[in-house]
């Protein structure tokens, strides 16, 4: 073994150092929430990861742990085949999908209210041909393992996907559970089966006065049309995405080569020039 003094210091692998790109100095900030046994999971999803120490320092000097969990879950990326039979794993989705200029925008919205066209046509940094987008409702703030984060959150629906493949952007982040409204997932359509929480649409109807297939007649429509022309998704974006609202950056958040994979989860960041 080696003695001690030949190693550095846990203070020398927390210290920062600012990199630098083509010359110029840059701040990295992390778009993701913490993963751990306690992570919260799709109402569906009963299971929490699960974690198993199988190496320790004291017996073999050394940590290693193994987990097991859907990838679903924390800040995470689908791939198109999770929505469509016959499309792309998340092996075979470039890149280059998953890397670029992007803009971070503040959509501010409350309980079951719809991200429309003219919200997304109006933010500032405006939204341009090819950029990743990441949308901050400010509903990351209710991260965890509740009805109001999972089941009474905004969302997007088939119109905002719809406008985003006009626009011919590259990839959205949202900061919610899901890429497209509570109200449009397994939580209250179906989709063939019975609906996960029924009782959403007695809540919604008794406090809109419509029911819920009035507003919401599709399953996923923004999932299906995004994946399907190639707009790759980020769902449950959080950690400091206040820091870079309303800002102009460069956005990396690349998934894991999982051959045949559904999904993987993802650590974004932005990447913002001093």
């Amino acid at each position: 073994m080696l003695d001690e003094k030949d190693l550095g210091r846990p203070e020398d692998v927390l210290k920062k150092i600012p990199p630098k790109f083509w010359g110029h100095t840059v701040d990295i900030f992390d778009l993701s929430h913490p993963f751990s046994e306690k992570t919260p999971t799709w109402p569906f999803v009963a299971e929490n990861a699960q974690i198993t120490r199988i190496r320790s320092h004291a017996k073999d000097r050394v940590l290693a742990h193994k987990i097991t969990h859907t990838m679903h879950m924390s800040t995470h990326t689908d791939a198109p085949l999770h929505v469509e039979e016959g499309f792309p794993a998340i092996d075979e989705v470039p890149l280059d999908r998953y890397v670029g200029e992007g803009v971070v925008v503040s959509i501010a919205k409350k309980k079951w209210d719809v991200i429309q066209p003219e919200d997304l046509e109006r933010v500032d940094p405006p939204i341009e041909k090819g950029d990743i987008v990441i949308i901050n409702t400010g509903w990351h703030h209710y991260y965890g393992d509740s009805v109001t984060y999972f089941c009474y959150a905004p969302g997007l629906y088939k119109e905002a996907g719809e406008w985003f493949v006009r626009k011919q952007v590259k990839a959205v982040g949202v900061d919610l559970p899901a890429m497209d409204h509570p109200l449009g997932t397994r939580l209250a359509q179906g989709a063939g089966h019975p609906p996960l929480m029924p009782w959403l649409l007695e809540e919604y109807k008794k406090e809109k006065g419509r029911d819920v297939y009035q507003d919401f007649p599709y399953w996923e429509p923004c999932h299906r049309i995004l994946y399907t022309h190639g707009i790759m998704g980020f769902e449950n974006i959080g950690g400091e995405v206040d820091k870079v609202t309303g800002k102009r950056c460069l956005i990396v958040a690349t998934p894991l080569k999982w051959v045949g994979g559904d999904g993987s989860m993802v650590r974004p960041i932005a990447i913002v020039r001093r």
